[in-house]
């Protein structure tokens, strides 16, 4: 990366490079009504005036189509003669040839598109429009309050939190943030404190105090450092927890093979952000929320989150991801439907991982009802039968873990519960819940004390990578490029880099902060490389490590080293609210949709990827140069500060540097 940086063109405009498909009217177009309203006379001298403007126009029409017809014929010799040159000298020397061809080809190709676009007019390149003030919180794909709310009276209840996506729930505009938005805080004191304004919380949730025992708030800020959901304070929980499950303290989860946890309903983060600080990484989950939500509170903090729910869909993370699945008054049913939901738990967590369910029905005092006895005799002997002993039990709070051994399934290896052979453990991406537990076929069946502590846990070695069909060679290779690319891309993280005298990357000047960055989102995450060189960096950030559905599944190899993720159609929308992420990164990604030719356009992706990018915040995107060039343009219509980075490396890869700018909403 030691070539000089140049300022991209900074127009915008339709491609339909890359297989991306542009073409059509542009919604954002202004129709032209530039004619409505005039009359003309229908005969005399107006009818003289009529023949002679049809003449004009076609002879204007005649000239454009021989203007048409000239480009094409350009074009086709330019091509055919391309051709020509690369046979002819291809005896000669193959390699150079095809490989000059290529380029010329590419060329010739990116300077037809340009002309193209530059010859559709001012109104093509037009840049995309906000969205009206009611969009600020709108997440696609769930019942939002907006167009919806005159049919969710009649809906079950279940339905409403479900993920339901199609074309037209897309966002088609730039949301803009609320009228008193100011940029999050930086970490650590970040995770404490968050602007009140940034996040939408209605007076009603206040004075029904069904948030006050989580938060204090104040004037401008709310702060969760007396965040509390049991009576003690989050950090006697935790301490609680350790003990219950024979360790001596908090700080001994990561030895006794704890790193991943998933939170259900997870208050607003604070018990993720506790163990955070004891390198213990927890991802909140919790149902789509109009106002007051537990998710967007948590990400404002920077903390993991994303919307999801125990409905009619497994959520979307692969079989033995977690060593803890922890509901504290999360409200799930688990006695509902014949246990479905506790045997989704079990497809999620690994052996000897723990569940751990905080509830007022665990008492004593509640447990003198019948009706709470009958739902907790349903439980206990539930998850007796699918193999969790139950360890420890104190006041609300109930752990069991699950069977490290094999002796428990072996024995149910002949009973309906356990799923048949040809079930697919491995393809988690919102299939419907199944009522059968997969027992112990898959090679990842490791109990989470034979697991590599963390850190070492991020460096599988060669026959743990075996099982996810990796080599050895390729993910030490794929390690080391990312291990020499982290420094210089951070590097880019500064506004001067769209200024005409941009400093380059190496240069001897300071680097953005360690702590500049809380979360990444990386789009495309392969093995999850980027997160485990931003970890050996020392940079203060977690990634959202993202497998597209078009692509390979390397998400279970990324759990087994220690990270979080999901699995994702990026031609739907990502199940968060907007303004989440600090940076958005995508190596390789757009080659990858472009073979999806006619599922969603290069906008489709990227309107979404501002929707989840906070104001300011970092886009880096690397590919081919010629999708690069099409993603540039597509980056102008967002009115995103870009800038195209070239790589010095033998491919022709480039490398695409954004920043969204922090638009303030108008008063009114």
């Amino acid at each position: 990366m030691s070539r000089p940086l140049y300022r991209g063109f900074s127009g915008g405009g339709r491609s339909s490079n890359g297989g991306f498909s542009g073409g059509g009217i542009d919604p954002c177009d202004p129709v032209d009504d530039s004619y409505k309203g005039k009359e003309f006379p229908e005969n005399g001298f107006g009818n003289e005036l009529s023949n002679l403007a049809g003449m004009r126009k076609l002879r204007k029409d005649f000239a454009i189509f021989l203007l048409k017809l000239g480009l094409a014929v350009i074009t086709i010799i330019a091509l055919v003669s391309s051709l020509s040159w690369a046979i002819s000298i291809s005896s000669s020397s193959k390699g150079t040839a095809y490989h000059g061809y290529r380029r010329l080809q590419e060329q010739l190709i990116a300077d037809l598109l340009n002309f193209g676009e530059l010859s559709l007019g001012i109104s093509k390149l037009k840049e995309v429009e906000f969205c009206a003030p009611e969009f600020e919180s709108y997440v696609p794909c769930y019942y939002n309050n907006i167009s919806e709310s005159a049919d969710l009276m009649d809906m079950d209840m279940n339905l409403q939190h479900e993920r339901l996506c199609s074309r037209d729930s897309a966002v088609g505009c730039l949301i803009l943030p609320p009228r008193n938005y100011r940029i999050p805080l930086r970490w650590p004191s970040g995770k404490d404190f968050i602007w009140k304004e940034n996040v939408k919380i209605t007076g009603q949730e206040f004075s029904s105090g069904s948030l006050t025992k989580r938060m204090m708030v104040e004037e401008e800020q709310i702060s969760f450092r007396s965040d509390s959901l049991m009576v003690d304070g989050v950090e006697d929980y935790s301490h609680q927890i350790a003990e219950m499950i024979g360790l001596r303290n908090e700080s001994n989860f990561n030895e006794a093979g704890v790193r991943t946890v998933l939170d259900i309903g997870c208050g607003f983060g604070s018990f993720g952000a506790y163990l955070f600080s004891r390198q213990v990484l927890t991802m909140c989950i919790a149902d789509y929320e109009g106002s007051g939500s537990q998710v967007q509170l948590t990400l404002e903090r920077g903390m993991p989150a994303m919307i999801s729910s125990f409905a009619r869909t497994q959520l979307p993370y692969p079989y033995l991801s977690f060593d803890m699945i922890h509901c504290a008054r999360c409200e799930i049913q688990w006695d509902k439907n014949d246990g479905i939901f506790l045997v989704e738990v079990d497809r999620l967590l690994r052996p000897g991982g723990y569940f751990v369910w905080t509830s007022p029905l665990n008492t004593h005092r509640m447990l003198r009802e019948k009706e709470n006895q009958k739902k907790w005799s349903f439980i206990k002997d539930f998850t007796e039968s699918i193999c969790w002993e139950l360890l420890s039990q104190q006041e609300e709070t109930v752990v069991w873990k699950k069977a490290s051994g094999r002796k428990c399934y072996n024995l149910k290896k002949k009973s309906s519960q356990v799923c048949s052979r040809n079930h697919d453990m491995e393809s988690p991406y919102y299939q419907p819940l199944n009522p059968c537990i997969a027992g112990t076929r898959s090679q990842r069946w490791v109990p989470i004390e034979y697991h590599t502590p963390w850190p070492l846990q991020a460096r599988p070695n060669s026959t743990e990578l075996s099982v996810h069909g990796v080599r050895l060679e390729d993910f030490t290779e794929d390690s080391s490029n990312w291990n020499s690319v982290v420094g210089n891309y951070w590097s880019l993280l500064s506004p001067l880099i769209f200024s005409d005298h941009p400093k380059r990357p190496g240069d001897e000047e300071p680097q953005p902060p360690f702590n500049m960055l809380r979360n990444v989102l990386d789009m495309n995450a392969k093995f999850g490389g980027f997160n485990a060189a931003l970890l050996d960096a020392g940079k203060s950030v977690w990634v959202m490590n993202v497998v597209p559905t078009s692509g390979p599944n390397y998400l279970p190899l990324i759990f087994d080293r220690g990270f979080i993720g999901l699995q994702h159609d990026w031609c739907e929308a990502f199940p968060t609210y907007p303004r989440t992420y600090d940076m958005v990164h995508a190596e390789g990604l757009l080659s990858l949709e472009s073979h999806r030719k006619g599922k969603c356009s290069l906008l489709d992706i990227f309107l979404e990827v501002d929707r989840i990018l906070r104001p300011e915040g970092w886009v880096i995107v690397r590919d081919t140069a010629s999708l690069i060039e099409s993603a540039r343009l597509v980056a102008t219509k967002l009115k995103w500060d870009a800038r195209i980075v070239e790589l010095d490396t033998s491919t022709d890869d480039k490398l695409l540097v954004c920043q969204k700018p922090f638009f303030k909403k108008q008063q009114q």
